[in-house]
């Protein structure tokens, strides 16, 4: 993929063929469940920003937010880095709310720092920055937003907006 196409360019079956790999449920449980530090690259301190919501989402479920932001001094109380590179302390994922094709050096830049996971927002599509990132030993996720995928997995979302504390496909028995 050239690192000028966008994914709204391209069709929805290449799109499928070029995330699928990115998306696998067990890698994504692997992650929310064993990481503790995220860093957010593109955090912002505007509110309106999804990367806001998520790094605050993530503060209030208990994971580390150090925002990756070279605009900003601070975000969410927390001091904010310019590059990854200048955090002095172990990141688990790098999470990424950056255009595509920014990742293939922030794919290089989380190898570089040891990060265990790299994962790529909506519409952050690159498949040469998630493989570069693979290659090295990082799990990737891809085309996927780390805080729905935590409220999915970890039993804190359902289709009518309610917790109801578990996640399956059976429907419920209505006995009475």
């Amino acid at each position: 993929m050239s690192e000028r196409m966008r994914p709204a360019t391209l069709s929805r079956d290449k799109r499928e063929a070029l995330v699928r790999p990115y998306q696998d449920p067990v890698v994504i449980r692997q992650i929310l469940d064993s990481a503790r530090t995220v860093a957010v690259v593109g955090l912002s301190s505007n509110v309106l920003r999804p990367s806001h919501f998520v790094g605050y989402y993530l503060k209030l479920h208990g994971y580390r937010v150090i925002p990756v932001n070279p605009r900003e001094a601070e975000v969410l109380g927390e001091r904010s880095f310019p590059d990854l590179a200048s955090i002095p302390e172990p990141i688990d994922v790098v999470d990424v709310f950056r255009q595509p094709d920014a990742v293939p050096a922030i794919a290089r830049d989380a190898i570089a720092i040891g990060a265990r996971a790299l994962w790529l927002q909506f519409e952050v599509i690159n498949p040469e920055g998630a493989e570069i990132a693979r290659s090295a030993g990082l799990q990737v996720v891809m085309d996927r937003c780390i805080k729905i995928e935590h409220a999915r997995h970890l039993g804190r979302m359902h289709w009518l907006g309610l917790n109801t504390g578990v996640i399956t496909s059976r429907r419920a028995r209505l006995d009475g």
